[in-house]
């Protein structure tokens, strides 16, 4: 016999806000928090912890459906199957992630790297995000939040995603298999996807070859998209025009590590979302999906555990 669906389990409890907010919210969302054994469904609690998982859901023979923290789902996979449904936080971040895009693109187009590494009055360069051509790969929620913002802009948007489903705001979605039809007249490529085996390293030396010189790659989604060695050779030959880093490969990204040096490479330490900033937002998924899961109804943010996503 099944668990009742009202039964759920927060688990680990390592991280005591999250932990305390995902327990509120299965109670406002009428659930009942239960230990592991009872539970029909399980709301992970950390996000780091990814390493504990096979451990705890052993204990937790009834469970049928797992809430995870984040969008991506990578360090997860050895766990993911059909047994259980799973959902994680996709859409959850996509906007304050969509927010560090443009911070990351008007920082860079304008040179504001440059600008503040340099102790005298320097030279007057720049480019405008107004009216560029940008290039988004991914069509998830970051791509329509980005897609959102930056409608004031008037910016020629393409989204490159796995079929060509056209996605509202975009003036063209394409599948990636056309991407290089599209990269030489790209002013700034956004690369918001998932890792998978398809994407990681996909952001290679053949596509920034094809970007003009003043092009511009802000990567929100995961430093194993870029080839980081590629870039840094794009880098010193002046191939793009510069970087904007929120994830690296290698992440952290070591002191002392070429990408530091340039001029025109500007990073941040995977701050797109913060503790700060999404634990607030999290918390809402998880009450609206146990709400759901109670009712009976699909939770949102549904993971396919063959593609990865």
């Amino acid at each position: 016999m099944s668990a009742p669906r009202t039964n759920i389990a927060v688990a680990p409890d390592s991280l005591p806000a999250m932990h305390a907010g995902f327990t509120a919210a299965v109670r406002r969302a009428g659930g009942a928090v239960v230990p592991l054994a009872e539970a029909s469904a399980l709301m992970w609690a950390d996000p780091g912890a990814a390493d504990q998982f096979g451990a705890i859901l052993a204990d937790a023979p009834q469970v049928e459906w797992i809430q995870l923290p984040y969008a991506g789902v990578e360090t997860f996979g050895q766990d993911l199957d059909e047994d259980h449904l799973w959902t994680c936080a996709k859409g959850v971040y996509a906007t304050p992630v969509a927010e560090h895009v443009l911070t990351l693109a008007l920082a860079g187009l304008r040179q504001l790297g440059l600008f503040t590494r340099t102790p005298s009055w320097g030279p007057r360069i720049g480019r405008n995000l107004l009216g560029a051509n940008v290039t988004i790969l991914g069509g998830g929620g970051i791509a329509a939040e980005v897609i959102r913002l930056l409608e004031p802009f008037g910016c020629d948007v393409t989204v490159v995603r796995k079929s060509s489903e056209s996605m509202a705001g975009a003036n063209r979605t394409i599948s990636a298999s056309r991407l290089m039809e599209v990269l030489p007249r790209t002013d700034v490529l956004v690369v918001a996807w998932a890792l998978t085996a398809e994407t990681a390293g996909a952001v290679n030396a053949e596509v920034m070859a094809a970007l003009p010189a003043h092009g511009w790659i802000i990567n929100v989604g995961r430093g194993g998209h870029i080839a980081t060695d590629d870039l840094v050779a794009a880098l010193e030959s002046g191939s793009i025009g510069g970087a904007g880093l929120d994830v690296t490969d290698p992440e952290p990204l070591p002191d002392g590590h070429r990408l530091w040096d340039f001029p025109n490479v500007i990073i941040t330490p995977h701050v797109g979302n913060t503790a700060e900033m999404g634990l607030p937002l999290i918390v809402a998924r998880v009450e609206e999906n146990v709400r759901r899961w109670v009712n009976g109804e699909q939770p949102i943010g549904i993971v396919d555990p063959s593609a990865g996503y």
